[in-house]
């Protein structure tokens, strides 16, 4: 039995997160949400989230999380709470939860099977580590931290010792090691308990990404409900409009149910997706401006 299905929410996500709460209720209208914020959200999401959809805000300190700390936080929790951890970027596709609930472990993992190169690339860096003196034991098992199932009370901050700050905003102690946030951390501590046989972990078809393909998965599958159970993942694949990413069909199927249920629903879409439109493209500005800015810094300290 899964308690809550949590899902990171951040200022600029905010058209993925409707989408992503919609695929939730298409299947499980009463399933308790809860909001991570990863910083500072609008208001007016919060509100139009809690009216329209029943959907709450975790209980989590308030702060700057960085990229994808906020995700740890339900592990830290009070009780033995079961969840499922969502990225906005994602629609869950059938009855996901059961892929949990068939299993009493405390977490339920994509079976990814992922390359050495693609290890170090996007999770932890063994080889590094070695070159610096440190053992890494090579990873048992992989997963992306888009979506994962856990259970709170099996891991502390102190299981994290010296990998994060946790200071606001949340920080890697050593970015050269481990990768992409929270991500490559996740994974480490949680070989690391497996390892000593602290916690136990299913492994199990979850995640499916547009990448690879999504044979089988659309909207008129979704609409007549003959999808096999998966979570769609857009990791590294967004793009400014919709229309032109892989698996459009489904950000326009759920988007559509979402807008749906909200009085004058048409005209709020259009306005959210103009806002999400400039949104984007003012942080491509601001991303390009900040490396152009970094730039010269790095070459002038290389010739100190």
């Amino acid at each position: 039995m899964v308690d809550v299905v949590y899902v990171a929410a951040s200022k600029l996500d905010a058209r993925y997160t409707r989408i992503c709460i919609a695929s939730v209720r298409h299947v499980y209208p009463n399933v308790p949400i809860r909001l991570l914020p990863g910083g500072e959200l609008r208001r007016s999401l919060v509100d139009e989230l809690r009216r329209y959809w029943n959907v709450g805000v975790a209980d989590v300190p308030k702060g700057e999380y960085g990229w994808g700390f906020v995700k740890l936080e339900p592990l830290f929790g009070p009780r033995r709470e079961r969840f499922l951890v969502l990225d906005s970027d994602t629609v869950i596709i059938g009855p996901v939860l059961d892929l949990a609930s068939h299993h009493d472990e405390d977490f339920v993992v994509d079976d990814e099977i992922q390359s050495p190169a693609g290890a170090k690339a996007i999770y932890y860096d063994c080889e590094t580590a070695a070159n610096d003196g440190a053992l890494l034991p090579n990873p048992a098992f992989l997963f992306n931290t888009g979506q994962w199932f856990g259970r709170s009370g099996i891991l502390n901050r102190d299981d994290f010792g010296g990998l994060v700050g946790w200071d606001f905003p949340r920080r890697l102690t050593n970015p050269r090691l481990f990768k992409n946030g929270e991500q490559g951390i996740l994974n480490f501590v949680v070989n690391q308990q497996w390892r000593a046989g602290r916690l136990r972990v299913a492994r199990v078809p979850l995640l499916r990404w547009p990448g690879h393909g999504l044979r089988g998965v659309d909207a008129a599958a979704v609409a007549a409900g003959s999808c096999t159970p998966c979570v769609v993942h857009w990791a590294g694949m967004k793009k400014t409009r919709h229309r032109d990413m892989l698996g459009a069909d489904l950000l326009t199927y759920f988007e559509g149910e979402y807008y749906d249920r909200l009085p004058a629903g048409r005209a709020r879409k259009a306005l959210a997706s103009g806002r999400h439109v400039i949104c984007e493209m003012t942080h491509a500005v601001h991303v390009k401006a900040a490396a152009r800015f970094r730039a010269p810094s790095r070459l002038f300290r290389t010739a100190e």
